[in-house]
């Protein structure tokens, strides 16, 4: 049995991995952002993601689905039931950032690694939230004000919530670390694919694709396949972290969390 991370729990796994769900952006007639040699982001994110499901079933036999495997479109809502159908340990959406204007292309590139919360970060924050949601207004009635501070203040108190902070740190560390790319921070805001998951959930912005330089770097496979790498240590990592806690705690070292079953 694979270890369980949901609600705060951990089975000791001895015939399987955790089970991932890894959701590349975007995708079909949603291309996401391009690079000025004409990289898309559907691809990019496809690409990423792919090497990232290979790199982690093989060093932790893990199970990981992807939302897609090619390049079909899928709405945001259709994500987040396929994540929530196969009870993940994580979620991890792949996506890739750019920038409007000629003069903000050329300076703005780096990292970005986002978790969920009501209200975004910051004004940049706030924007690449707009953007990444924007198919979701298109295909459905977004969640009304009142509904998503319900929801999230729900959220505030799960132990997921606070896992996806960890994960989204540990993450953006090894990425930073492995790739040497401007740390832009993790930041807060309300995707529309990380609503409702029922696991640690995290989004990616790997880099600007709209940067000559950084837009040029994503294109290559080998630090593709750096990124993948990275997000992999770092997934790696948290995972420990929360065995080490879930060990402790059922020595009656940690407290479970409020309204947890032990």
């Amino acid at each position: 049995m694979r270890a369980l991370l949901l609600s705060g729990l951990v089975a000791t796994a001895s015939l399987a991995g955790p089970l991932i769900v890894i959701d590349p952006g975007h995708g079909g007639g949603q291309e996401g952002a391009a690079s000025p040699g004409g990289l898309l982001e559907k691809n990019l994110a496809l690409n990423i993601s792919k090497k990232l499901k290979a790199k982690l079933e093989a060093e932790l036999e893990a199970k990981v689905k992807l939302t897609r495997d090619g390049d079909q479109r899928l709405h945001l809502d259709e994500r987040v039931m396929f994540a929530n159908r196969q009870r993940p340990d994580l979620f991890v959406s792949i996506h890739a950032n750019s920038m409007p204007t000629a003069s903000q292309r050329r300076v703005n590139e780096g990292i970005e690694t986002y978790f969920l919360s009501a209200s975004a970060s910051g004004e940049d924050a706030k924007k690449v939230a707009a953007r990444e949601n924007a198919e979701g207004r298109q295909q459905a009635k977004a969640p009304s004000s009142d509904t998503l501070a319900f929801i999230l203040a729900d959220l505030q108190k799960a132990e997921t919530h606070h896992d996806s902070s960890r994960l989204a740190y540990s993450v953006h560390e090894s990425l930073i670390a492995g790739t040497g790319a401007q740390d832009r921070g993790v930041q807060q805001a309300p995707f529309y694919v990380l609503m409702g998951l029922e696991a640690p959930a995290v989004l990616i912005e790997v880099g600007f694709v709209s940067h000559p330089r950084e837009g040029a770097r994503l294109a290559d496979a080998k630090y593709q396949q750096q990124v993948a790498e990275s997000i992999a240590e770092g997934i790696k990592a948290f995972l420990a972290q929360v065995g080490a806690r879930e060990s402790k705690r059922s020595e009656g070292v940690v407290p479970a969390p409020a309204g947890g079953s032990r």
